[in-house]
């Protein structure tokens, strides 16, 4: 939360719009932005196509439009037990397959890629480099992999099990094919696709993390 004295309406509207850049422009950096920024407005979407738990496996895609004027990347770290493999990137709105690279520890320094975090020997990104975004334009983006990680999916005796926190405002998981959710420990919209699998969307108001705990089980083979 941030506030300031209380003013004459005339001077608070010019106050207010003395604080808001013009379009495409680049005002002072803000430590505080990415907190303070709209949940609403937050327009990244991860959807989860779960494999056979067998194989510990699920392959995703996320969407999201860059507006920040001369950003020409997008780094993904992935997260420590996990592994990333088949990495795309297209920009929806031509169409056009982007350049993506799979960068771990000394790769990721000697680029000079800035991860949010010391770069550790197993630090592993997937990066996507894209046209630098212009002033007053956008870049509607689709980054897709698979991912492997025992520690989040798995099967547990009969059942399927996965075990993920979400940081974003939608996500989406979608069982694998056969397979019928028995539990979820966040409140989800069930519903069925077009082939027949069951997928959950889940909606995150909140600025922090949603622990999602999912278990599914394989149907009855029909007589």
């Amino acid at each position: 939360m941030r506030a300031r004295p209380i003013l004459l309406a005339a001077a608070l509207g010019a106050a207010l719009l003395a604080r808001v850049p013009a379009s495409g422009a680049e005002g002072p950096a803000d430590p505080f932005a990415e907190r303070l920024s709209e949940r609403a407005h937050q327009d990244r979407t991860i959807v989860y196509f779960l494999q056979d738990p067998d194989s510990n496996s699920f392959y995703l895609y996320h969407d999201y439009t860059e507006t920040r004027v001369g950003e020409d990347k997008y780094v993904n770290v992935v997260r420590a037990g996990s592994r990333s493999s088949n990495p795309s990137a297209r920009i929806l709105d031509t169409g056009e397959t982007l350049k993506v690279e799979t960068l771990r520890g000394e790769e990721i320094r000697k680029a000079g890629v800035e991860i949010g975090e010391p770069v550790q020997a197993d630090s592993e990104i997937v990066l996507v480099r894209f046209p630098a975004v212009r002033k007053g334009r956008s870049v509607r983006l689709r980054i897709s992999e698979t991912y492997s990680d025992p520690k989040s999916y798995r099967r547990e005796g009969d059942d399927l099990v996965f075990d993920r926190s979400f940081g974003r405002p939608r996500n989406a998981v979608v069982l694998p094919e056969g397979w019928y959710l028995t539990d979820s420990s966040i409140p989800a919209t069930v519903s069925e696709t077009s082939d027949g699998r069951i997928r959950l969307d889940f909606v995150n108001p909140r600025p922090d993390e949603i622990a999602v705990l999912i278990r599914a089980a394989r149907r009855p083979a029909r007589k």
